[in-house]
């Protein structure tokens, strides 16, 4: 029976770079181009529909970097990465066992990635964890990125007027709309500004910038009154962190 080959996608904004991966890739045979994608964006749908077995994938991108391509894959296929970040990034890839290419690389590299990607090719694999990894512990998240069907919305964070806790999703409540994200309140709380956002009940951020008042409610509880009018329950921590701020 003949062998099934490896469906290979390949994500890069830069031409050259798409075209050096496919001139590589033409020696192995047992390899199968199904998509080129330029952007993140692109990458997210034809990943989601194609399903490929292996991407290479660039991480310094604009619109979507990398590490976002791979947040809003639900299955991400076994990863090379193609960059030059920096060795914050690199050792997080060395730790999880996944492989990269550091631009300029020669074919030699190249192979090498490839043996030692292909074994671990049906294996559940962490790229979802890398992704978290290469963050710099200090980095403060700056926008949201939300799945909805074939489209991503990308939330600036300032635009969020507060989030809440739904089971193991987070609603991001913004302009009058919410968008549900899998997402606990808890990974969010450390991820934010702590200087505009704050935690002011177990199932609520805030805001600040959106808070107008705040009202006793009973004892030891008191409400939150945003600028449109909204009401959110403050538990007493969260009233003592809102004191610090204000």
């Amino acid at each position: 029976m003949k062998k099934q080959k490896v469906k290979v996608v390949i994500v890069d904004d830069e031409e050259l770079s798409r075209s050096l991966v496919k001139e590589y890739l033409s020696s192995h045979s047992n390899m199968e181009i199904v998509a080129e994608c330029a952007n993140g964006f692109e990458a997210v749908k034809v990943i989601s529909e194609l399903r490929p077995d292996l991407m290479f994938l660039d991480i310094q991108m604009p619109k979507l970097s990398g590490f976002e391509v791979i947040e809003l894959l639900d299955n991400p296929p076994s990863i090379i990465f193609v960059t030059a970040f920096d060795q914050y990034a690199l050792k997080a890839f060395e730790v999880h066992a996944a492989d990269y290419l550091l631009k300029p690389f020669s074919k030699q590299r190249f192979d090498e990635a490839i043996e030692r990607v292909l074994p671990n090719l049906n294996r559940p694999n962490k790229t979802k964890e890398i992704a978290v990894a290469a963050k710099t512990p200090d980095q403060m998240l700056e926008r949201i990125l939300i799945k909805e069907g074939n489209k991503v919305l990308v939330i600036p964070v300032e635009k969020i007027d507060f989030i809440e806790a739904q089971d193991d999703y987070a609603s991001f409540n913004v302009e009058g709309k919410s968008h549900l994200k899998m997402q606990r309140l808890a990974e969010l709380e450390i991820s934010l500004d702590p200087r505009l956002f704050v935690r002011i009940h177990r199932s609520y951020i805030l805001n600040i910038e959106r808070l107008s008042k705040i009202e006793l409610f009973a004892k030891d509880s008191r409400t939150a009154i945003l600028k449109d009018g909204t009401q959110l329950p403050v538990s007493r921590t969260g009233y003592d962190k809102l004191k610090e701020l204000l």
